[in-house]
């Protein structure tokens, strides 16, 4: 009997491609969470707070796509009361924690950088590491984040919510 040697097909290892495949998932997850404290710290172009029932924040689809300041954000029916909306187009998230006392604050989490995705039980939320803030202030009520979320200034005309300008 003769016997057979193995010889292993020329290319890359199967632990090499498994090891370059969970890098890459890595840098993925990595990718989506990057960002800085000082990145997310309100030097985002964001306007000095205003009267409180002109203050909002957060992100959302409401003004379209380039939706800049002085663009129509939503209608004051858009935003439940108790609650808010994000909007991620424009990076701001606008709530409305007593009825007519519309907030706004940037979309961006104050810890590394992530967009808040959602507004309930009177917080905005964040999904990347369960930070939270206060629909009133911004301030932080959970998590990791390690400064409220910077108020954005608003304006409320009628029944129309838009980013000051």
């Amino acid at each position: 009997m003769t016997s057979a040697s193995f010889h292993p097909a020329a290319g890359p290892a199967r632990r090499t491609v498994v090891a370059a495949a969970g890098a890459a998932g890595l840098t993925a997850v990595l990718a989506a969470c990057s960002g800085s404290d000082d990145d997310a710290s309100g030097d985002s172009g964001t306007a000095p707070s205003g009267s409180p029932s002109q203050e909002a924040g957060g992100s959302g689809s409401g003004g379209g796509e380039n939706a800049g300041a002085g663009a129509a954000l939503a209608a004051t029916a858009d935003i439940p009361e108790g609650g808010g909306k994000v909007f991620p187009d424009q990076k701001v998230v606008v709530t409305q924690p007593a009825a007519g006392d519309f907030k706004a604050f940037s979309a961006t989490c104050t810890h590394q950088g992530c967009a808040v995705k959602s507004v309930a039980d009177g917080l905005i939320n964040c999904p990347c590491h369960n930070s939270s803030f206060s629909i009133t202030d911004g301030s932080v009520q959970g998590g990791p984040a390690p400064k409220p979320l910077p108020a954005v200034q608003i304006t409320v005309s009628g029944d129309s919510i838009r980013l000051a300008g």
